[in-house]
C-alpha cells in the first residue's frame, strides 16, 4: 500500500490497548539517511476548549504502527510513554 502525507492526515489514530481516539496525524519524523517513517506525531487536547494550542503532542514510534485503514491507524501504544510537553 502506498500512501502520501496528505493521506494519512485524512486518517483518525486510534489506540488498540484502551480504545482512546488520539486525533489526525499533524506531522511526520522522517529518517533522512534510511529513507523511512520514524514517528508520527497527533496533537494532544488543548488548553481550553482547544481554542489556546495544545499542552501536549503524541510521538509514536512507526513500529508501534499495527493497522492503517481506510479511515483509521490502529497503534499499540502506552500513552504516559508518548505524550512529549510541547
Amino acid at each position: 500500500m502506498n500512501a502520501t502525507m496528505y493521506d494519512l492526515r485524512q486518517k483518525e489514530v486510534i489506540n488498540i490497548r484502551d480504545g482512546c481516539r488520539f486525533g489526525f496525524i499533524c506531522d511526520l519524523v522522517i529518517d533522512t539517511d534510511e529513507g523511512c517513517v520514524e514517528k508520527l506525531i497527533v496533537p494532544g487536547p488543548g488548553k481550553i476548549f482547544g481554542f489556546f494550542g495544545v499542552e501536549q503532542e503524541y510521538h509514536i514510534p512507526w513500529d508501534k504502527v499495527k493497522q492503517i485503514g481506510e479511515d483509521i491507524i490502529l497503534v499499540d501504544v502506552e500513552t504516559s510513554k508518548i505524550a512529549v510537553n510541547c
